[in-house]
């Protein structure tokens, strides 16, 4: 299958390259965006467990260019992660340390060709996928290395009420980088397709999703990362008067073995989210099941693609769902001033995590999460600190993040 997509996909790009030719160069005007964004990343790590502390300190750049012309686009662009304090295992160099997922990298990180037009949008190549809320695939944008595909996607927007979202991915640029090895690959092969149908109405957003993942490769767990899930999600916002809004999310999937995976299973996850704000102010509630089905490893529900930083807290304590799955119970208080001045937002959040078992009903832990940040121009800069606290899975870590981003 993906050497046939491989043909198609020099034929499509034949295709789209057709209004580039010396013939329609006067008809259409040409732009040329520069792309330039840069990241300086401090991580602190203590756990309990590791006598020495992690200490990471590094710079990210990515550098390239956009070239547009009526309905087409060409993208380039490189990435390169540079290490100034490297007192932390890196996945790679053995120190005692806590790891820190942020290797020293070069690499190419985008390069994609991209028709768009009212209602259609077809992109081939090398390309990063920001799906619903990241859940089962994303980006991963917290690590210095970012996550990309190669695939084709193609989204359908013909109808105001109704979208269609569908890519089909045949290698999956991790966020290892070019130091990886068949444990931790820089890439993995598969045959990975992505749907979404969702249908827009007053009330929110109905969504019908399928994520199937092909992690094609025996040294990544045995296959045993492959999986289908099949699902649907609903988001909306309501004004309430007086300056209230109330924000709602639900979602329920089934997920099964698939392709190689030699796990015979199937888990249930489900999330339900509310949350109300009053202008600077919103309160988040929440409740996330990754299920578990006969207690084996990998044998709960899995989202290896997933934007893993964004959920079930900071320390990153469940990177990989535990046998007897995890539940979630979450809590967020946040404050955000936005302002027109030469520092235009500032933002203050706490959110306290409660992590049991799916299955046997145990305990795991506690986490708080804390997070101070402001904007300046175009550069950000943010504080994260995330302690958590073991009752009988993984040891007690204390995390302390800063971030500072620039870009054109």
């Amino acid at each position: 299958m993906r050497l046939a997509v491989r043909q198609g996909m020099l034929a499509t790009i034949g295709v789209l390259a057709l209004p580039w030719s010396a013939g329609t160069a006067a008809a259409q005007p040409v732009t040329l965006t520069p792309l330039l964004d840069l990241r300086l990343h401090s991580e602190f790590i203590d756990q309990a467990n590791i006598a020495l502390p992690a200490d990471a300190l590094t710079l990210r750049a990515r550098a390239g260019a956009e070239v547009v012309r009526g309905p087409l686009s060409l993208l380039v662009e490189g990435e390169a992660t540079g290490v100034i304090v490297d007192r932390y295992n890196d996945g790679f160099n053995g120190q005692p340390r806590p790891v820190v997922g942020d290797a020293g990298n070069a690499e190419l990180n985008r390069a994609q060709l991209r028709y768009a037009d009212k209602s259609l949008a077809l992109t081939v190549g090398r390309q990063r996928l920001d799906l619903a809320d990241q859940r089962f695939v994303g980006p991963a944008p917290w690590r210095q290395n970012e996550q990309t595909f190669d695939a084709v996607r193609v989204q359908w927007t013909g109808l105001r009420w109704l979208t269609l979202d569908a890519t089909y991915a045949w290698s999956v640029r991790t966020v290892n980088g070019n130091k990886g090895t068949p444990t931790r690959p820089q890439a993995i092969a598969g045959d990975n397709v992505f749907a979404i149908v969702s249908y827009a109405a007053p009330v929110g957003t109905l969504s019908g999703f399928a994520y199937l993942v092909d992690q094609d490769s025996a040294a990544l767990a045995g296959y045993r990362l492959s999986s289908q899930t099949y699902g649907v999600r609903f988001t909306g916002t309501q004004p309430l008067g007086q300056g209230w809004k109330l924000g709602y999310i639900a979602s329920f999937a089934r997920q099964s073995d698939f392709a190689r995976n030699p796990n015979r299973y199937a888990a249930t996850y489900a999330l339900a989210e509310a949350s109300l704000g009053h202008k600077v102010i919103t309160g988040t509630a929440g409740f996330e099941v990754l299920g578990a089905s006969t207690g084996a490893p990998l044998t709960s529900v899995q989202t290896p693609l997933a934007s893993l930083f964004r959920f079930q807290g900071w320390a990153s304590k469940f990177i990989t769902t535990p046998p007897d799955g995890l539940h979630d119970a979450y809590a967020t208080l946040a404050a955000n001033w936005k302002r027109k001045s030469l520092v235009s937002n500032v933002g203050l959040g706490a959110t306290w995590h409660h992590f049991t078992s799916d299955r046997q009903m145990r305990r795991y832990g506690d986490e708080l999460d804390l997070i101070a940040s402001l904007r300046i121009r175009n550069a950000s800069l943010a504080a994260r600190l995330a302690h958590y606290m073991s009752r009988s899975y993984a040891v007690d870590t204390d995390k302390v993040f800063v971030t500072l981003d620039w870009h054109l």
